[in-house]
């Protein structure tokens, strides 16, 4: 899930070097957290949160199929 998001982030944004995931796991619950370059927030925001909220949804997705729940936080830089 980790590269999911890494992949869907550095296809977005103008600074790839710049994103980073970090991912915890308990029990069945993965959270992951992401970073990128302050000039790229608003492409992985995107207009009222639409992008990071398609990016959850397959996330969540992609979670659920090796039975799992999984959360994402865009991480102010």
């Amino acid at each position: 899930m980790k590269a999911l998001i890494e992949y869907i982030a550095k296809s977005l944004v103008e600074h790839p070097d710049q994103v980073n995931v970090r991912e915890s796991q308990t029990g069945n619950r993965v959270h992951l957290e992401l970073s990128v370059a302050k000039d790229d927030m608003g492409r992985v925001i995107g207009k009222n949160g639409r992008v990071a909220n398609s990016i959850r949804t397959l996330l969540r997705v992609a979670a659920e199929r090796d039975g799992k729940q999984a959360s994402l936080d865009v991480m102010e830089p």
